[in-house]
C-alpha cells in the first residue's frame, strides 16, 4: 500500500517534470497523510494542470464522505472493475507527484520507517484516479493512489507499492483514450533506480511534518537526538 509520502521539490522542477501549462506555488512536505489535500496533475481545458485533491477517493454515489478513509489506495490489477473506481478509471485519471514514500519494517516492538526514493533524487509521479463528489456543503474533489505488487527494495518491507510512472508513461496514463486498458500500469519497475533508506521514527506520527522526517536513522544507535 501507500499510506504516507513526501513532496519536496522546487516548483520550477515540478513544472518541467510534468509539463504543466501554468506556474505553480509549492511548499515542501515531508509527511503527507491520508485525508490531507495533495497536489495532483490532471488534464484540464488548457493542458496539464495541478489541482488540489483530498487523499481518499469518495465515489460519486457515496452517501458519506467517510468512505474515502478506506479508499486511499486502489489495486492496479482490479481497478477497472471495482465499482468505487471503474468510472474514474475510464474518465478521470491523475498523477500525484512525489519525491519518496514511506514503508515500515517491524523489528520486535518497534516499527522502523524507511523512505523509498529514486537514487537520483528526482521527482516522480504516482498513478492515481480522481473523483468529484457533491456533498451537503458543496463539491469535494478527491483521489486515490494506485498500487502494484512490490519489487526491488520495497519487497523487503511490504507486499504492495505505489505505481511509479516514468516520464514517458505520464501522457498515456493521463489520457484514457490513449491507454483505455491501463497498460502503463503493468510496465516493468526499474528496481535499480530506487533505494530504501531508514529514516527518523518521528515520521510515525502523521502530525510531525518537519524536514527531519527524512533524516537517515541508525536503528542500532537509538533514537536521534532532539533539537
Amino acid at each position: 500500500m501507500c499510506g504516507r509520502f513526501t513532496l519536496a521539490v522546487d516548483a520550477a522542477e515540478l513544472e518541467a517534470a510534468f509539463a504543466l501549462a501554468s506556474q505553480v506555488r509549492l511548499e515542501p512536505r515531508y509527511n503527507i497523510a491520508p485525508t490531507q489535500p495533495v497536489p495532483a496533475v490532471r488534464l484540464g481545458p488548457g493542458g496539464r494542470e495541478l489541482a488540489e485533491l483530498r487523499w481518499g477517493l469518495i465515489p460519486r454515489w457515496a452517501d458519506d464522505s467517510k468512505i474515502g478513509h478506506r479508499l486511499i489506495n486502489a489495486r492496479a490489477e482490479s481497478v477497472a472493475e471495482k465499482p468505487a473506481f471503474r468510472d474514474a478509471f475510464r474518465h478521470r485519471r491523475c498523477v500525484v507527484p512525489a519525491t519518496g514514500f514511506y514503508e515500515w519494517r517491524k523489528e520486535g516492538k518497534r516499527k522502523l520507517p524507511y523512505l523509498v526514493r529514486r537514487r537520483d533524487g528526482a521527482v516522480f509521479g504516482i498513478a492515481g484516479l480522481w473523483e468529484r463528489w457533491r456533498g451537503p456543503t458543496g463539491p469535494v474533489e478527491s483521489c486515490t493512489l494506485l498500487t502494484r505488487p512490490a519489487a526491488g527494495p520495497v519487497a523487503q518491507l511490504h507486499d504492495r507499492m505505489p505505481v511509479a510512472l516514468r516520464p514517458d508513461e505520464l501522457g498515456p496514463w493521463l489520457d484514457p483514450a490513449a491507454d483505455p486498458d491501463g497498460a502503463s500500469l503493468a510496465l516493468p519497475f526499474d528496481t535499480d533506480a530506487w533505494e530504501a533508506v531508514p529514516v527518523n521514527p518521528a515520521v510515525n506520527d502523521p502530525k510531525h511534518e518537519g524536514a527531519d522526517c527524512i533524516e537517515p536513522f541508525d536503528a542500532d544507535a537509538g533514537p536521534p537526538s532532539s533539537r
